[in-house]
Order: C-alpha cells, then sequence, then structure tokens
C-alpha cells in the first residue's frame, strides 16, 4: 500500500463537516492528523465541542483538535448558520461527550508546528471560512510553505452564491481571508458550489451506510435537518455534499476536474461583498492561480462516501 497522505481539517463542524471528518476517517489513503476548528456554522467553542464528539463517535478520539479563531480577520461576522444546521450545529441530535481534551494551543500554531515537523506533504482541507489560513500565511510564511496541497471548500466560479445572490457562505464569513488565502502561491484546489450543488446524497445513499453499524445510523440522524434545507434551498432531494466532495478530492486527488484560473474575492461593502470573481476567460499561468473546480462525476461521488461510510460503521 502507497504511504498515507498526512491531512489536516480546519472546520466548522455543521453536519456537513461532520460527514467530511468522517468520510476522511475511514480513508485508508490518509492521515488524519489534527482538525483545527474556526468560527462559521457555529461559534467556535460550539465547533470544536462539535469535533471532538465527531471524531469520539468513530473511535478516533487521538485525533487532536485545536480551536482557532472566533471571528472574522477585520469586519465582525455575527451572522451563524443555525437554521440550517440546528442551533448546536449537528442538526438537533447529541452526540456523546470525548474523553479528550482541546488542544492547548491555538490552531493557527498547532498547525505551523505540525507542517514543520511533517516528514512529507501536508495536505490542508479548509472547510469552514479561511480565517485560521490566513492567519497562518501571515504568521508562519515558512509553515505555509510547506503545505503540499491546500484543498478548499468555498466560493462559485457561476452558479452565484448560497447566502447571498453573490456569495458563498465560507468565503462571505470572511472575505478579506479569502482574498488573502487565493492570493498565496500555495498549490491550491477551490472547490465551489459549481461541483458541490450537483452532488446530492439521496435517501437510499443514506439508508445504505445508516443500516451498516452504529456509526452510520448516526450519521444519517444528523443529515434529517440537513435533508430538509436542501429541499428548500436547492430543490434537491437529497443532502448537497459541499465539505465531503472537498474532502474526496482531498483524498483522492484528481476526483474532480480542474481549471488553472485567476480568481480574487470581491472584498468591498455592497451587494457583491464575498463573491469569487473567476476569470474564465483562459487559463492562467500566474503563479497565484488556483485550479478551480469545474466538472465532477457526481455519482461516482456519492458511491464514493457511501461506501466508505458503511465500511467505517461495520
Amino acid at each position: 500500500m502507497a504511504e498515507r497522505t498526512p491531512l489536516v481539517i480546519d472546520t466548522d463542524p455543521g453536519i456537513d463537516d461532520a460527514l467530511a471528518i468522517l468520510l476522511a476517517l475511514a480513508s485508508p489513503e490518509v492521515d488524519l492528523r489534527l482538525v483545527c476548528t474556526v468560527h462559521g456554522n457555529v461559534e467556535v467553542a460550539q465547533a470544536t465541542d462539535n469535533a471532538l464528539r465527531v471524531l469520539h463517535l468513530a473511535g478516533r478520539s487521538d485525533v487532536p483538535v485545536a480551536a482557532g479563531a472566533r471571528d472574522s480577520l477585520v469586519y465582525r461576522q455575527p451572522e451563524r448558520a443555525g437554521h440550517v444546521h440546528g442551533a448546536a450545529g449537528l442538526g438537533g441530535v447529541q452526540l456523546p461527550a470525548s474523553p479528550a481534551t482541546v488542544d492547548p494551543r491555538p490552531a493557527v500554531v498547532a498547525l505551523a508546528e505540525l507542517l514543520t515537523a511533517a516528514q512529507t506533504p501536508v495536505t490542508v482541507a479548509a472547510i469552514g471560512p479561511w480565517t485560521n489560513i490566513a492567519l497562518l500565511l501571515a504568521t508562519y510564511p515558512e509553515a505555509a510553505d510547506r503545505i503540499g496541497r491546500l484543498v478548499l471548500m468555498g466560493g462559485s466560479a457561476g452558479r452565484g452564491g448560497n447566502v447571498t445572490a453573490a456569495a458563498e457562505f465560507n468565503v462571505w464569513a470572511d472575505p478579506e481571508a479569502a482574498q488573502r488565502v487565493l492570493g498565496s502561491a500555495v498549490p491550491t484546489v477551490l472547490v465551489g458550489l459549481d461541483v458541490t450543488v450537483p452532488t446530492v446524497l439521496d435517501a437510499d445513499g443514506i439508508a445504505r451506510f445508516a443500516a451498516a453499524g452504529r456509526v452510520g445510523e448516526t450519521a444519517a440522524a444528523v443529515l434529517r435537518q440537513y435533508v430538509d434545507h436542501a429541499r428548500t434551498q436547492y430543490g434537491t432531494r437529497g443532502v448537497v455534499l459541499h465539505d465531503a466532495l472537498a474532502l474526496t478530492e482531498a483524498i483522492v486527488p484528481g476526483t474532480l476536474g480542474t481549471v488553472r484560473r485567476d480568481v480574487v474575492v470581491d472584498t468591498t461593502l455592497g451587494a457583491g461583498r464575498g463573491q469569487t470573481l473567476v476569470d474564465r476567460r483562459r487559463v492562467s499561468d500566474s503563479p497565484t492561480a488556483v485550479d478551480v473546480a469545474e466538472t465532477v462525476d457526481s455519482a461516482a461521488a456519492v458511491e464514493f462516501l457511501v461506501g466508505r461510510l458503511a465500511a467505517l460503521s461495520r
């Protein structure tokens, strides 16, 4: 078997974040070494507790969890997503408390130290707002240079937004951080709404891993509220796999069809705030261009998730 890729997940659990964490734990291609939490779907204290509980559910309380940024870099972002994920972030399901405690280091310090000590390139999957990643780039640039691959869930190249007409939630939650991250030269894949919205986990798929054991059954219960939201928001008959699709690309590079593009973020205070402006006129050779995910085999991505979660539950 090939050597496992070290993986860090930066997240704001969140229903779909929880699913993404479980997918990483179910995937032998990667070695999940750290979970960093950030403001976003819920307050960072709640996100941290949720991450600990999800890891414990899967029997992986050994994975350290470090708490990160409590707010955005410049303009305070008071809005959370309780109407999507439930007040506590996990769809109203109360997972058992973890015996583990939070890593005492701030997330950006824990991440920098892990990157500096790593013997092989580390993949970082940022599936919440990108505030922690922006702070890493600003305060520990030498450590950031050791990221092998940064996989970002966020933005939209052509579909518009999901929190405003223009903006996707993770970018909208901290546009200044998003601009800092997308303007770096770190090898980056941007997984946005163009590929996540068409990737829908339906009731049959949920039933398959729900029947496989305790972990899958619990994951299915967490997803119930999210199914209702997806039906209202996107008109789909299932769960839109935002974060889990980004993790699939982190686990199996090349899952998504990408094109190298220049991307900037609207950081003004008008109606376009948080929009990702993707230059689709040409393929870019700029050192700060990112690989924008533009095509996806949605059925294969859903099957990958369902199969892995069913195996994790056994």
